[in-house]
């Protein structure tokens, strides 16, 4: 099964919960066993698992991103965006959530978050699952 997530981003630097777009589609899937993979198809947007009790740790987290890759820092990319490009590339632009039970098997506190670093945009978010 493959499903395609549309997100509209509001700022430069943001992350945005996807957890319960992500769930809702292994639900409506069936899959009771598997595996769901979540691509982002962008060079300047990531995805991550992290904390969603606390929306203070996304904060941080861009905070502290924002230190080691300022957005104007001497780089070469024609376009400006360098530190969008960098920042997706320690983020990653995939992960993959064990399925069981017909649910993500996140941790109590985990989150699924796409991370937008050369917003507002708008972008996809690839879900694939893969039953076993």
């Amino acid at each position: 099964m493959f499903e395609e997530l549309t997100i509209r981003t509001g700022a430069r630097d943001q992350m945005l919960d996807i957890t319960t777009d992500v769930r809702a589609i292994v639900q409506s899937s069936g899959i009771t066993s598997g595996v769901c993979y979540i691509y982002v198809p962008h060079t300047t947007a990531g995805i991550t698992i992290n904390e969603n009790a606390d929306a203070s740790v996304t904060r941080d987290i861009l905070y502290e991103l924002d230190k080691m890759v300022p957005w104007n820092d001497g780089y070469r990319h024609m376009e400006g965006n360098s530190a969008a490009h960098i920042k997706a590339s320690m983020m990653g632009f995939s992960q993959m959530v064990i399925i069981r039970n017909g649910d993500l098997q996140l941790g109590a506190w985990q989150g699924i978050y796409f991370c937008e670093f050369d917003g507002p945009r708008n972008r996809k978010v690839f879900v694939k699952i893969i039953p076993f």
